[in-house]
Order: structure tokens, then sequence, then C-alpha cells
């Protein structure tokens, strides 16, 4: 084999070597990085695995409001809950619970693609949620759907943590002017039990 030829297949193995160690970072990256519509899944695996793991925390029954679109009205529903310790962990569960959906059937308030980017809790019981704007454009439209969203949040959070009064939404850590356009979120929310249907 001549000196060039040599030369040749030299460079085409280092070629080779170069390709499939940049694959092989391209693979990790893929695989251990995933993209931030993921995000919450994550934080729900986690925080569900976190409850599970506590021997000395008993499940108690959580009451959540789902939407019923076609109604104009929340459904309640119970589900069992290995309640956190802290009370913005609590408010957590219970996002990611909307954000889950409805076993019985009922609308989704939240997309599933909602990313929770921060819960605060102040002294006088206002509650501080922080999403993200990805998911708002998903947000069933309209004044009276986006209504219930906001209070399908406000009603399950009051009902299960106690220390919450009322709820102020921001969306990439700013105030906005409307869920999806519609419902006014410039405001803080109390509860309002009155949209809650108690038919079966």
């Amino acid at each position: 084999m001549s000196r060039r030829a040599k030369i040749l297949v030299l460079i085409l193995l280092a070629v080779l070597a170069a390709g499939a160690f940049y694959l092989h970072v391209l693979t990790r990256r893929v695989v251990f990085q995933l993209p931030p519509e993921h995000g919450e899944e994550v934080a729900r695996t986690r925080l569900s695995e976190a409850a599970l793991q506590s021997a000395t925390r008993p499940h108690q029954t959580a009451t959540l409001y789902f939407p019923s679109f076609e109604q104009g009205v929340l459904r309640e529903e119970k589900r069992s809950v290995a309640w956190a310790e802290a009370e913005t962990d609590r408010i957590r569960q219970v996002l990611l619970a909307l954000i889950e959906g409805s076993h019985q059937g009922y609308s989704r308030p939240l997309p599933a693609s909602t990313e929770i980017r921060g819960v605060f809790l102040a002294s006088d019981g206002t509650a501080f949620l922080d999403f993200s704007n990805q998911a708002m454009p998903d947000v069933n439209p309209g004044i009276a759907s986006e209504c219930l969203v906001v209070y399908s949040v406000v009603d399950s959070l009051a009902t299960n943590v106690p220390a919450v009064k009322k709820v102020k939404i921001l969306v990439q850590g700013q105030d906005v002017d409307t869920l999806n356009g519609h419902a006014d979120l410039s405001d803080y929310f109390v509860p309002d039990p009155a949209r809650i249907s108690l038919a079966p």
C-alpha cells in the first residue's frame, strides 16, 4: 500500500471515530435531556414516588373540582392522596392532579403540557401560581369556560389547603390580562362554591 493510501485510510478512520463519538454524545442528549413539555410529567412522577415512599404518611381523601364545559359547572371528584408536609407542596399536588385530569371522565381544566414554574403562599393566605405561557393557548377559550378553569383551580386549592384564602395567577412570573383572551386575570380570585354542582 502506498504512503498516500495509508494516509487516506488514517484520515478515514479518524473521521469515523469522530462521527461515532458525536453520535454517542447526541444519543446521550436525546435520552437524558427531556424536552420542556415533559418537565411536569417528570415532576409529577417524582412527587408521586416521594409520597409512595413515605411509610409514615397516610393517604387521605382529596376533593378536586373538574369543569363540565357543556353544563357550565364544576364537578366534584374524590381521590386518595398522600399529602406532602409543606403547604406549598400540597398546592403543587393539587395542581398536578388537575393537570393529570379526571379519573371519572370530566373535562381537564389545564392542558397536559402545563408547566408549574413556581408556587408561593403568602402569610395572608394568597397563593401565587406561576405557569408557563406554553400551555395557555390550549386552554378551552371563551369567558364561561375560562372562568370554570380558574375556579377549578381556586376551589380545589381552597378545599384541600385551608391556608389558601385567595389565588393570584401569573404567567412567566408576570401579571397577564386574560387566561386565553377572555377571563380577567388581573385581580385575585377567592373561592366560589356556587359554581360547584351538587348533582350526581
